[in-house]
């Protein structure tokens, strides 16, 4: 006759709690199956179906008492881990916004501003515009896929029980330096030709006095900042790509430092 006991229960229970933390953790701070705008229940749900795929699949489990202080260290160990790949994936969606945040300072639409209920804050428009175009992208280039994917081995490379260390968040803060040189590159192109054109701009002003600058520079630089934008956006899928490589490397790197790997 099949018969299950105490401990039985509690570490069925075990292998499917601590993926299932793990899995949340990483669902509430990924930025495209993550995202504010999506359910709570839409993201719950999700992260029960993914680990329910995933638990046939876990190596061995270390039998520790989930009601104890190992079985809280656990709980927090997987949470970290999750987190850890999904803020190196918003680190990316930040580099993205500041992006966008330039241009439109550089366009003077540094003003127009509209309330982002994501991020619950006033964003620009032009920093929505690039982070809505840039998710759309990385959903149509299978991002989220490569993201899953990197979740489910790392059950595999770090295995639940391991001991946690604090390398991981060093890895973290050395990404998020690349914060700055991501939305630069993201926003070089229209950056350089409001340069030029304010340079122009400036020109002109000095050969014509009574050029009204206000009358004339409005229009054009908003002109050229758009039309270079529409131009460039050609080639952010290739830099979307690259970035979100480094990204999804960054998070595993910064996984397997949790653990001292």
């Amino acid at each position: 006759m099949f018969t299950l006991n105490s401990a039985d229960l509690e570490l069925m229970a075990a292998m499917f709690l601590f993926p299932l933390a793990r899995i949340l953790a990483w669902l509430a701070t990924d930025p495209l199956l993550g995202n504010r705008a999506v359910p709570v229940s839409i993201r719950i749900a999700a992260g029960v179906v993914l680990t329910m795929a995933v638990a046939p699949i876990l190596p061995p489990i270390p039998q520790v008492a989930l009601v104890s202080a190992q079985g809280l260290m656990t709980l927090l160990q997987q949470m970290a881990i999750g987190m850890a790949l999904g803020y190196s994936m918003r680190i990316l969606f930040a580099g993205i916004e500041f992006a966008g945040s330039i241009m439109g300072l550089q366009m003077g639409l540094s003003m127009a501003t509209l309330y982002d209920p994501v991020n619950g804050a006033q964003t620009p428009v032009i920093s929505q515009m690039v982070t809505v175009t840039a998710t759309l992208i990385l959903f149509a280039m299978n991002g989220h896929h490569l993201v899953i994917t990197a979740l489910a081995q790392s059950f595999a490379d770090i295995p639940i029980g391991a001991t946690l260390t604090g390398a991981g968040f060093a890895m973290l803060a050395h990404w998020g330096g690349s914060l700055f040189s991501i939305g630069l590159q993201i926003a070089l192109p229209v950056t350089a030709a409001l340069i030029t054109t304010n340079l122009s701009i400036g020109m002109m002003t000095r050969a014509a006095p009574q050029l009204n600058i206000f009358a004339v520079g409005f229009p054009l630089t908003l002109s050229a900042g758009f039309i270079v934008l529409y131009l460039s956006l050609i080639y952010l899928p290739a830099t979307l790509d690259r970035a979100w490589g480094l990204a999804l490397s960054s998070g595993i790197k910064a996984m397997s430092g949790m653990v001292g790997r």
